[in-house]
């Protein structure tokens, strides 16, 4: 197709518009290929996961998992401390770790894999050209991974106060006083804990009923929200927002509850209320590329567009915001675009997971969900305090539940929250994938003792009270 501009047009065979895990992955894989490769990316290399996502709130997370740890000290005869002294050095060597990451995981992959980096904002001028800048670049498949960004809720005066979004809170240089979290998701339950451990005074503050989102099982949102409580975080939900406004140097929130208008002043607001795509300024709409009132780009399973040769992949398409399964996503998406190929991007069996402690972390069907899909379910739910493990080292807050089908005995879903629930998942992802029986997971033999038992033990709990069992007992 001819440029529709007289600046000589740079051709590739694939054209990445993005910098972060999807956009990386599908260059990676385009390359494997021996085809020529360019990466269109505009702000800093890595996109949300390495420098304002999992990895540095991870580090940080884990920080405050400390002084959580010293806090709950259950041994006699061992002292332990922790506490924050210097914030901003805090910071920065979450800063440090952040960039050594980036050079390894993306900057220095460029020049491994051969892949041409254009710096620059994308704009579509035709179906297969883009604009940057002066530079006119043409490519034979597209990908759109541009990622997203905080949304923020239609609430009265909140564009008239300097609200925080994830990006912002994991970059102060000094510890709020006062915060109130806007949100009850993972965003909002992992940095409002994190915060409040490192001495900040914390209200999470939701429009739902119980924490985290419908993702997950009820049941895990409501315990998470009493061990939050147990540590002396504010937890307010079912609230009706009505307002934000500046009083000084405090930010004043305005909410309905049962009948009341409350007021809850804060020195820094954290909005962690939801995510918008990152597709303003691509002119989608000019080249027929479909999105949503969100500009999440829709795709079909196979990762393709209404635009047959361009793609998208990652956060750019919506839930489930994982870099796992961006990366997926976008290899599945290059590689059917290449070879003509229609792989589907398989999300039956993708685990999440949620860095609280405890954390939270789910796999499959949720009984809900189970039940509405017509099978004969049967539920069984664990305790931590019934894993040897986790009575031995006095880690004992949490449950799993376990979604079957009674008929067939195959696991439909697994949820947890407690220790390492991240973790131990994995099994659970597996057996779910995999179509394994309650049985499967109990003829298994586990390492004892382990949190990962725990997988082996609520399968048990289906037919037997693992309370009045021995160690190791099958």
């Amino acid at each position: 197709m001819a440029s529709c501009c007289s600046v000589e047009t740079e051709n590739y065979d694939v054209l990445v518009i993005g910098g972060g895990s999807a956009a990386f992955a599908a260059a990676i894989k385009a390359r494997e290929q021996n085809v020529s490769v360019a990466v269109i990316n505009d702000g800093t290399i890595g996109g949300t996961c390495v420098n304002v996502g999992c990895i540095p709130s991870k580090n940080l997370l884990h920080a405050a998992e400390m002084v959580g740890l010293a806090r709950r000290n259950a041994y006699p005869g061992l002292q332990v401390s922790a506490e924050v002294t210097d914030f901003a050095a805090l910071i920065r060597q979450k800063d440090e770790v952040v960039g050594r990451l980036r050079r390894k995981k993306y900057t220095n992959l460029l020049d491994v894999y051969g892949i041409q980096l254009i710096e620059g904002r994308a704009s579509f001028v035709t179906p297969h050209e883009v604009v940057v800048g002066d530079r006119m670049i043409y490519g034979d498949t597209v990908l759109i991974a541009t990622g997203s960004r905080a949304w923020a809720p239609p609430m009265p005066g909140l564009g008239e106060v300097d609200w925080l979004d994830s990006t912002r809170a994991l970059n102060l240089k000094e510890l709020p006083r006062r915060l109130a979290v806007i949100g009850g998701g993972y965003i909002a339950c992992e940095l409002g804990q994190m915060f409040h451990r490192f001495g900040s005074e914390v209200a999470i503050l939701k429009r739902r009923p119980g924490l985290l989102s419908e993702h997950h099982e009820p049941e895990l949102g409501l315990a998470l929200q009493g061990y939050f409580e147990e540590e002396g975080l504010a937890v307010r939900t079912g609230l009706e927002f009505r307002r934000v406004r500046q009083d000084g140097g405090e930010i004043v929130i305005t909410v309905g509850h049962d009948g009341r208008e409350d007021e809850i002043r804060c020195d820094q607001l954290l909005v962690a209320a939801g995510r918008v795509a990152n597709t303003d300024g691509l002119n989608l709409d000019a080249v027929g590329v479909h999105t949503d009132d969100r500009g999440f780009v829709r795709v079909d399973k196979t990762g393709r567009t209404s635009v047959r040769h361009i793609l998208a992949a990652g956060d750019v398409v919506g839930d489930p915001l994982l870099v796992t399964i961006a990366a997926q996503a976008a290899q599945v998406a290059v590689r059917n675009a290449l070879n003509g190929r229609n792989d589907e991007i398989n999300l039956s069996a993708v685990p999440s997971a949620v860095f609280s402690d405890p954390q939270v972390a789910s796999v499959g069907m949720k009984e809900a969900e189970a039940r509405a899909q017509g099978f004969d379910v049967k539920v069984a739910r664990l305790s931590f305090e019934d894993v040897p493990k986790a009575a031995a080292i006095h880690e004992t807050r949490g449950l799993i539940k376990m979604v079957a089908d009674r008929t067939t005995d195959r696991v439909l879903g697994v949820h947890i929250v407690g220790p390492l629930a991240a973790d131990i998942i994995h099994e659970a992802t597996l057996a779910v994938r995999f179509a394994m029986t309650t049985q499967d997971l109990i003829d298994t033999v586990h390492v004892y003792p382990t949190m990962s038992e725990a997988i082996k033990m609520v399968a048990q709990t289906f037919d037997r009270d693992v309370a009045t069992l021995s160690c190791c007992a099958a």
